[in-house]
């Protein structure tokens, strides 16, 4: 189960997914992102766990500008294995 908050802050607005974050989650999450005007961050210390997709997603959101705030060590390591495999 995802749930997601939108936190209005200075210059941005923040988009806390809360729970797992999943492939059949990734759309609601992707317009909430595209619908925003201002620049978004996404805030990932609550995101309990993610499947590949997810990780994908995420490292899309980076090469959109989007900033991955309070990301657990084990998404980092693995979204860093995927940029080295040359997968994405």
């Amino acid at each position: 189960m995802l749930r997601i908050e939108r936190i209005p802050q200075p210059g941005c607005i923040a988009i806390k997914p809360i729970g797992r974050l999943e492939a059949e989650l990734l759309p609601e999450l992707k317009t909430q992102i595209d619908v925003e005007k201002e620049r978004v961050v996404l805030e990932m210390d609550e995101v309990t766990l993610v499947d590949l997709d997810a990780v994908r997603f995420l490292i899309e959101c980076e090469r959109r500008g989007i900033q991955l705030r309070g990301c657990s060590g084990y998404i980092r390591e693995w979204i860093a294995g995927e940029r080295q495999s040359g997968r994405i």
